[in-house]
């Protein structure tokens, strides 16, 4: 099972994973992206993987 983490010091809200994979990733209230799934479903591995290579900070980690 994957697990995508956020790490809030390092994420500065630019939404590019809210854009790629929005059933993950919100801005919601936050000023860093936050996960809205935990474990990551199969069918949104692909995105996930793709928001946190696009990812200017590489803020978000992959755990399988």
């Amino acid at each position: 099972m994957m697990k995508a983490i956020v790490d809030p010091d390092s994420c500065m809200g630019c939404g590019i994973c809210e854009g790629i994979c929005p059933d993950v990733f919100s801005l919601g209230e936050k000023d860093y992206a936050v996960v809205l799934i935990d474990p990551i479903p199969a069918n949104l591995e692909a995105d996930v993987r793709d928001a946190a290579d696009q990812c200017p900070e590489g803020a978000i980690s992959i755990e399988v």
